[in-house]
């Protein structure tokens, strides 16, 4: 008897190693830096990368492991996506292959009266709460690293400060919505983002987002900027839905009767009231277009 966690281990794990050791070396990573990412010895990573770890050729032939390592490799190195992410993206290419796949397919070799055995087992959901959670966090943050790369993204910033929000598919609450901690805010001309992204920490921006969903609305990011007559412009010439909503007003109430005529804005912004700022908001896909929006109004 031979489980398919021992396929894993002694014909998968090797062989997926090696190939994401390899793959961040590639993009520059040192020795210790791949190991600390991977969770193994540095010995362990210069065996990887020096061949003296055997890989399986049917692995080596799988195009979507090809794919995973260079995804993974990508968003480690460059700090768009977590270790946990990583761990998460691996873990459901694993039951994936486990599921029909090369997996199958070497247990069924290691253990024969399993072929044409049909039945599946769900051990792991590809659509889990934690998957969705880590691509949002990692969406914010590569929405982020645009702003933060925009020349001049600080003169959009309102007095009250920015933040860029992202929820997951179905938020329902603040807890379900990650942004930045605090604010972006101008220090001496330089947008300064003061942590990385979490869940819950956002009240007034992702306040709004949720409104614009109950509203009918698609949106899962928002981005708030300064408010001013040409900015408004800049985004309707660029052919986008602009629309003014009432800042006195809750902004739920307020933002439903924006929304009212049509669920499917690209801008809602208003123009201040006693003791309110003016404040533009960006609605877009996900973080990191409306943080593009942002750059094209410059």
């Amino acid at each position: 008897m031979r489980f398919i966690e021992e396929i894993v281990v002694d014909d998968f794990l090797p062989t997926f190693r090696s190939l994401l050791a390899d793959a961040l070396r590639e993009r520059g990573l040192t020795q210790s830096e791949v190991a600390d990412l991977l969770g193994i010895s540095q010995s362990a990573v210069s065996k990887y990368v020096h061949g003296d770890v055997a890989r399986h050729d049917d692995l080596l032939a799988h195009r979507g492991l090809e794919e995973l390592v260079k995804r993974l490799a990508d968003g480690l190195a460059d700090g768009d996506m977590s270790s946990v992410q990583a761990l998460v993206e691996t873990e459901v290419f694993i039951r994936e292959l486990e599921h029909g796949g090369v997996l199958a397919q070497l247990h069924e070799d290691a253990v024969p009266e399993l072929e044409g055995y049909d039945d599946e087992f769900a051990v792991h959901d590809p659509d889990s709460q934690l998957r969705s959670a880590e691509r949002t966090l990692a969406s914010v943050r590569r929405g982020l690293s645009v702003l933060e790369n925009t020349s001049g993204f600080a003169t959009l910033i309102p007095a009250v400060g920015s933040n860029l929000v992202q929820c997951l598919p179905d938020a329902e609450s603040i807890e379900d919505v990650a942004a930045v901690p605090g604010r972006i805010l101008d220090v001496k001309g330089r947008a300064t983002i003061p942590a990385d992204p979490e869940f819950g920490v956002s009240e007034h921006v992702a306040s709004l987002l949720l409104a614009a969903r109950t509203a009918g609305s698609d949106a899962r990011a928002v981005l708030n900027v300064r408010y001013d007559d040409t900015v408004v412009a800049a985004l309707r010439d660029s052919g986008r839905t602009v629309v003014e909503f009432d800042a006195e007003e809750s902004v739920e109430p307020a933002v439903a009767a924006a929304l009212a005529d049509d669920p499917a804005v690209d801008v809602l912004y208003h123009t201040g009231a006693m003791g309110i700022e003016p404040v533009v908001y960006l609605l877009g896909d996900d973080a990191v277009s409306v943080a593009e929006t942002a750059r094209e109004i410059l």
